[in-house]
């Protein structure tokens, strides 16, 4: 018998990554995934939760959101949102860049429970005017770029960030088209990092953008709606999307306020195009819809036709592969302790997506609870 800190029993686990969706014991020790199998043998002592009737997947990772709650207008608090869609980790996606960013690490990083990587912004100070009354793209100011600063703090803090961001459009760039991706291409060379890219309305375009991509970056906000989305005016995936995912680009949902659509998302899936990743970009001019939470993005894929276990692996398998996290997105014993504890609630309900349509699932994915580092958390 093993010295076991937790076991979840007769949970209905997927795991994509290991091919496992069936009903099995987890058990925890010292922040780590020690057993998972049927019938885990565990001393009367140890902390034991009976999960029959709910799924337990590897700790759901949100690709996109914004959580430096306080420190920038467009933050939402990464506990409860982590705590309300059982989220175990959290990317953060250019709140802040190299003029804020140990700001964001003593002040929220280091005191979260979920655990928080982030794309640092190649702006001096990251997304720093974003709200519902005042809004400046930061990149529309080609002297907030910071690039030497943004190689410093990259290269000396490897173990938080993931990636470099940079936002392009006419809300974000204005006539800066390209230039600011040229910047942050740049820094995630000196640095060994990717790239990810938000896009919004051209210009720049969405081929501009992905033909300047390389194996490892993102395009963030890749489903879409007109202008500047990935279909074609003839119904088709345009060809420079085709051939940067089979460059190694990744496409990564950011659903956000405005920038996911269903009918580019329903085209996409009939042409075999699953998301790499669906994540929220929550903030907060979003919490309180349309998006709401990362379940709920899950959700509307799942009601859009997207089998179950892909849905997951886009927000496990896939998000841990592409921030190089292999402990992450699994239950392999050894991987860290982290499980989302998910419930399927079947009904009628409504979705909206970020062009204000609206659409009616059958489903719905509930988070009942999670385990970060082997530490179950209470669901408030």
């Amino acid at each position: 018998m093993d010295n076991f800190d937790l076991i979840l029993r007769n949970a209905h686990v997927i795991d994509p990554e290991q091919e496992i969706n069936e009903v099995m014991d987890i058990a925890f020790s010292k922040g780590k995934i020690a057993a998972l199998e049927n019938g885990v043998a565990g001393s009367e002592d140890v902390l034991t939760k009976n999960l029959r009737g709910s799924i337990v997947t590897p700790g759901l990772i949100d690709m996109h959101t914004h959580v430096y709650w306080g420190g920038t207008s467009i933050g939402v608090d990464a506990d409860l949102y982590s705590n309300s869609s059982a989220i175990s980790t959290l990317v953060d996606t250019g709140s802040v860049g190299p003029g804020n960013f140990y700001g964001f690490k003593k002040h929220v990083i280091e005191k979260s429970c979920a655990r928080i990587l982030i794309y640092l912004h190649v702006s001096h100070a990251g997304i720093f005017a974003f709200s519902n009354r005042i809004m400046v793209g930061e990149s529309e100011e080609m002297r907030l770029m910071d690039p030497e600063t943004a190689i410093e703090i990259a290269k000396a803090n490897k173990d938080i960030i993931v990636g470099i961001k940079v936002r392009l459009g006419k809300w974000t760039s204005g006539s800066n088209g390209i230039s600011p991706l040229e910047v942050a291409l740049k820094v995630g060379e000196a640095c060994q990092l990717p790239i990810m890219v938000h896009i919004d309305e051209p210009p720049p375009t969405y081929s501009e953008v992905v033909k300047l991509l390389r194996a490892g970056d993102i395009l963030t906000h890749s489903f879409r709606g007109f202008p500047n989305s990935p279909i074609s005016k003839t119904g088709e995936i345009i060809s420079e999307v085709l051939l940067a995912r089979s460059r190694g680009v990744y496409f990564d949902i950011g659903h956000g306020s405005m920038s996911f659509s269903f009918d580019t998302a329903r085209t996409m899936l009939a042409q075999n195009f699953y998301p790499d990743t669906i994540s929220s970009d929550i903030h907060c001019l979003c919490i309180d819809g349309p998006v709401f939470d990362q379940v709920t993005t899950l959700s509307k894929f799942y009601c859009l036709g997207m089998p179950l276990v892909e849905v997951i692996r886009s927000s496990t398998q896939n998000a841990a592969r592409i921030l190089g996290r292999p402990s992450l997105g699994n239950l392999k014993v050894n991987s860290e302790g982290d499980v989302s504890i998910l419930r399927i609630e079947e009904g009628s309900f409504d979705y909206k997506d970020g062009n204000g349509s609206s659409m009616t699932g059958d489903k719905k994915i509930l988070a009942e609870g999670m385990v970060i580092k082997g530490k179950w958390i209470e669901k408030i």
